[in-house]
């Protein structure tokens, strides 16, 4: 098996209690079999406590308490059961978090998402073009797979074309891929507002993009950053083709992804990016169904 990470990825540490937007606030946590089974073992106050915080239902979760927190962070913001016995207590989805995973027959992709302002923060600040490291001997002999690998690797170098301007590299991409082009950002509120939501604060911001996005003035944001951006996106989400056989909607989201929040950061130029970014992270990355939705129209 060959695994692959970006070079930035052993950089990253979790922020703890200094970070504003906890992941232990808001999302259901959901607890995998083997760590419920450990949990189950546990006797004493935080045996008692454990038993005490956790649904029953299918899947089994954590019941959150006031202003919807993991019932073990406290208020410091520090996991009491990291605190209490280690981070190998903590459930499967705790520890990999903000990891994601990516897969193909023999080959197997881990990255960091943008939800987490910690991973935000290190993915936008890389000043050099991003490489992917490489581990293990293995490689897959699928030919659609290594196609598909071949297709991307392509996308990565007009990405990080570094004599072309960040739209120049945005048009490039799409005719790579034979992508629809998305139109500006503007004309996708409408779409965007209707999806599900996290954080109400998403829907003011929408609703200032379709009103006033096509006169967005220019944010002041270099280059660098919205390659390190699209980069992320199309390592990301590209492989997920592997599923649905279309690549077009892949690149045509990683364009859409650099757009929108370009005209954010016009509108809005006193929030960084790396927050605007964790939360359109947030709101559009980590839902199946908003990914699907705006897939979908990609495609038209």
């Amino acid at each position: 098996m060959l695994t692959v990470y970006p070079d930035y990825y052993p950089a990253f540490r979790c922020i703890a209690g200094a970070c504003k937007h906890s992941c232990c606030i808001g999302w259901e946590i959901d607890i995998d079999e083997e760590s419920l089974a450990k949990y189950r073992t546990l006797s004493g106050p935080l045996g008692d406590r454990l038993q005490r915080n956790i649904s029953a239902d299918d899947p089994p979760h954590f019941l959150l308490g006031e202003g919807e927190r993991c019932p073990f962070l406290n208020k410091d913001n520090l996991c009491d059961l990291i605190l209490s016995g280690g981070e190998g207590l903590l459930c499967q989805i705790c520890d990999d978090h903000p990891r994601f995973r990516n897969f193909l027959p023999g080959y197997t992709e881990i990255g960091l998402g943008l939800c987490c302002e910690g991973a935000a923060a290190l993915i936008l600040s890389q000043k050099h073009p991003v490489t992917l490291v490489t581990q293990g001997e293995a490689e897959t002999d699928d030919p659609d797979a290594r196609a598909l690998l071949a297709l991307r690797q392509q996308a990565f170098a007009i990405a990080q074309d570094r004599t072309r301007s960040i739209d120049a590299r945005c048009d490039g991409l799409l005719r790579l891929c034979h992508a629809c082009e998305p139109g500006h950002p503007a004309d996708w509120a409408d779409v965007f507002v209707e999806l599900e939501r996290l954080d109400e604060t998403w829907t003011p911001m929408l609703e200032k993009l379709a009103a006033e996005g096509k006169n967005a003035p220019i944010p002041a944001v270099s280059d660098v950053e919205w390659e390190q951006l699209l980069v992320y996106v199309l390592y990301r989400h590209f492989l997920t083709a592997w599923e649905d056989g279309d690549v077009g909607s892949k690149a045509g989201f990683a364009v859409l992804s650099v757009r929108l929040l370009r005209c954010l950061k016009g509108l809005y130029p006193e929030i960084p990016l790396a927050e605007l970014a964790r939360m359109y992270s947030a709101e559009v990355e980590y839902s199946t169904e908003n990914l699907d939705v705006i897939f979908e129209e990609l495609m038209l």
